[in-house]
């Protein structure tokens, strides 16, 4: 909730038209190449090993090699961190913007090795068995981009400055981000050394299983840049930019609540019962993971697309957001909500192939999402600024059925006629609460207005209702998975 929080305050202060749109491109480049080499990727590639050895009871060997790689990725990341701020204006110029864009990722661009430390530091954590810290850093890295925000852009002379305190905001949250869960280290049965063998075939295997992994999500991402180059060079720069990253925040929302959440705890359990070859416990494990996916995201995805404009009526339009930049921002959202939960059963089942230590499968389908991609962004820019979300989601659609294919005749059968039957139900429960959201919302906002308080009030219960019904529907129909949620809740002290 806090990055929704401060993703309000900075469309407060910036909203959707003008220079915002240089800094969205400014992020987005030192992102993407953070997502290709750090963050996820790293941690993807090194829990499985990291886990392995101590599984083994090799736990001297394990420390070993995640101080090697930690001190890898310093060198390595650091000379690729140099390289990028000397080719900055050549980026930021295909995209059609000029020195504040190459100024303002500048300043972002020391993120990717912040980050980078940061994927050894919490795949140690979770490892271990502990979330909780590593769950709590982004809360920080969101207080301290808010503050920054709220103390120093009404300080700020003119928009350019003002941009470049939201950059240094995020700059200095990203190192609090870094450092807040190093002391959790202490007390397990190792440490950090200052030591790098690279000549321990766990780091070269670490490093080799990060090259797939690398493309793999880098290439996922990398769809962000070509939609982001389709919006700045074929639709509008000054624009479209932004407003498909104000809708890419909503639409994220119930994906970092529930697919992350999901996804990052059964990620270390996959991890060791492929090590154990417990292959029906995988099995089990990987089909949990994403009946809970798609029960919670449907309704989300339903809800989303169906109250789309009030959503971000409420959420956005007050300060530099003003009317006229929410119909774009509310059809991209809508467009996004079509692929939410196939974006979360493709991170569900990446997560799969990882844990295997076979990621070139993942890596395969993501190269071929990314050409279907461009197709489709070639195709549908003419719709509008709501064409590119809507060419995501069909992409994600394609990817997810992929990677479920392959997993299956990697593991034989995952249960797929019981999954897709919860699947269904579980449409037919959302589709009541879509319904029942749309006509509580449109009742209540003809009588109650647009002021903040009547929003709030029509769209919460809207909110309110919809859940109310999505589960009535799904104890009608016998949806597992409310049974589940259910008892979790009894087991409470």
């Amino acid at each position: 909730m806090l990055g929704l929080v401060r993703e309000i305050v900075a469309r407060y202060y910036f909203g959707t038209v003008g220079p915002i749109n240089a800094f969205e491109v400014a992020f987005l480049i030192p992102n993407t190449v953070r997502a290709l080499v750090a963050d996820a990727a790293l941690s993807s590639a090194f829990v499985p090993v990291f886990s392995d050895l101590l599984v083994k009871g090799e736990r001297k060997r394990a420390w070993r090699v995640a101080s090697s790689l930690f001190w890898l990725v310093l060198l390595g990341l650091g000379g690729l961190t140099a390289l990028f701020i000397v080719i900055s204006p050549w980026i930021m110029a295909a995209f059609g913007y000029g020195s504040l864009a190459v100024g303002l990722s500048r300043v972002l661009f020391p993120i990717v090795v912040l980050l980078g430390l940061s994927g050894i530091v919490v795949g140690i954590l979770n490892s271990y068995d502990h979330f909780t810290v590593p769950a709590l850093t982004p809360v920080f890295w969101n207080i301290a981009i808010i503050v920054g925000l709220v103390i120093g852009v009404p300080r700020a002379d003119g928009i350019s400055a003002k941009l470049y305190v939201y950059a240094f905001s995020i700059l200095i949250a990203t190192v609090i981000q870094f450092l807040l869960p190093l002391p959790w280290l202490r007390g397990r049965d190792g440490r950090l050394q200052l030591v790098i063998d690279w000549r321990d075939p766990a780091v070269r295997q670490t490093l080799v299983l990060m090259v797939p992994i690398t493309i793999g999500l880098g290439l996922i991402n990398f769809n962000a840049v070509v939609d982001t180059f389709f919006a700045a060079r074929l639709i509008d720069r000054f624009h479209a930019p932004s407003a498909i990253n104000a809708a890419f925040r909503l639409y994220m929302l119930p994906q970092g609540m529930f697919s992350v959440a999901v996804a990052t705890v059964l990620f270390p359990l996959l991890a060791r019962l492929a090590s154990a070859a417990d292959f029906d416990g995988f099995r089990r494990t990987v089909t949990t993971g994403i009946r809970q996916i798609a029960f919670l995201l449907v309704p989300a995805s339903v809800i989303s697309a169906v109250l789309a404009e009030p959503i971000v009526r409420l959420v956005f339009q007050r300060g530099d957001f003003t009317p006229r930049q929410t119909p774009a921002v509310a059809a991209s959202l809508a467009a996004f909500s079509l692929g939410l939960v196939f974006n979360g059963f493709m991170l569900m089942l990446n997560r799969a192939f990882f844990s295997l230590q076979s990621p070139w499968i993942p890596t395969w389908v993501a190269l071929a999402n990314l050409g279907l991609n461009a197709v489709l962004d070639g195709a549908f820019y003419r719709l509008g600024i709501w064409g590119l979300p809507l060419s995501t989601s069909l992409v994600n659609i394609a990817g997810s059925a992929a990677l479920f294919l392959l997993l299956r005749r990697r593991l034989g059968s995952l249960d797929l006629r019981e999954s897709a039957s919860a699947f269904v139900r579980i449409v037919v429960a959302s589709a009541v609460a879509g319904a029942v959201a749309y006509g509580v919302w449109r009742g209540l906002d003809a009588e109650l207005g647009r002021s903040l308080a009547g929003q709030i009030v029509s769209v919460g219960t809207s909110l309110l209702a919809a859940t109310a019904a999505y589960g009535l529907a799904c104890s009608a129909l016998g949806v597992h998975e409310l049974r589940v949620l259910l008892s979790l809740r009894h087991r409470q002290p």
